[in-house]
């Protein structure tokens, strides 16, 4: 029995239904907003397993939707079509400009918070000889993932901006055709811009690092279809953020819940990070990247 089993019996055997409204609409259903990269078929049975198991710690239906990027994410909590959503602080910074979000738990490897730090990385393909270091960018071909991605987009922007000091480049620069690189592209989630640089398609691609692997890990990729030519500094976690109009009591059961979970395949299929664990977070972790963001877009 997993603990959160423990925790839903418990929660029902107290008459915990946990009946209050939770969405701007009052529908009486808990929804949980994933973006591409977390919605992928590969990973839907481990997303259904958790919102059973949080339906039945809650007491009351709990759905999905799968957003087509963190643009529809962010309104989606706005409006109250979603209550809950697992996303990276470059998202969050740019949530936080038109919603109020609360982060309540972030990814941690091995339950550990000194852990919860992944990295981006640009890839290219194994046989490209042309590209070995982020100083060979320039005139290339870019795939970046979504205007509201840290590891595919805000990360690599301010790294490519550090690499080429002399360039005075802005972030308007690098995302026009014909500037900075060649041609330049949003593939849409991370696995696309993977597969971007395995066919062809573009020369480069950021991604996370814990995103490649486990793509590597579940066969979607060969281990030697592409090179890691560059790696950031450490990036906070992603984490799970819940909308405004989620009422205090049920903020502090959904953590509870999260916290304790310990499904190993809704970490390693739809996480991307095996034996992970969920621990508490604020916003003070992501204080930096929100600061990040807003030098980026004020640049």
């Amino acid at each position: 029995m997993h603990t959160l089993t423990k925790l839903a019996a418990a929660a029902l055997m107290a008459g915990c239904t946990m009946t209050a409204a939770l969405a701007a609409d009052d529908d009486g259903v808990f929804t949980i907003a994933y973006a591409p990269n977390e919605s992928t078929t590969q990973s839907a049975d481990a997303r259904q397993g958790l919102a059973k198991d949080l339906s039945a710690y809650l007491g009351m239906p709990v759905e999905e939707i799968l957003s087509t990027d963190y643009n529809a994410i962010i309104e989606a909590l706005r409006t109250g079509k979603a209550d809950m959503a697992y996303m990276g602080s470059q998202a969050l910074a740019l949530g936080i400009t038109r919603t109020k979000l609360e982060p309540i738990v972030m990814k941690a490897a091995d339950g550990d918070k000194s852990k919860a730090v992944y990295h981006s990385v640009f890839i290219v393909n194994s046989a490209n000889h042309d590209i070995n270091d982020i100083k060979d960018f320039k005139g290339k071909t870019m795939a970046f993932v979504d205007p509201g991605s840290t590891s595919g987009n805000l990360v690599p922007t301010a790294e490519i901006m550090q690499a080429f000091p002399d360039e005075h480049l802005t972030s308007e620069e690098l995302h026009t055709n014909g500037e900075f690189f060649e041609a330049v592209s949003f593939s849409g989630s991370h696995q696309a811009g993977l597969q971007a640089v395995i066919k062809g398609d573009a020369d480069i691609a950021p991604i996370s690092d814990q995103i490649l692997a486990s793509e590597i890990a579940h066969g979607n990729a060969a281990q030697d279809a592409v090179r890691v030519i560059h790696e950031s500094a450490p990036i906070p976690a992603e984490c799970m953020v819940v909308a405004e109009h989620v009422d205090a009591a049920t903020r502090d059961k959904v953590k509870e819940f999260l916290v304790n979970y310990d499904n190993e395949a809704y970490f390693s299929d739809v996480i991307k990070l095996p034996h992970a664990r969920f621990v508490p977070t604020s916003m003070d972790d992501y204080a930096p990247i929100i600061k990040l963001s807003q030098l980026i877009n004020d640049f």
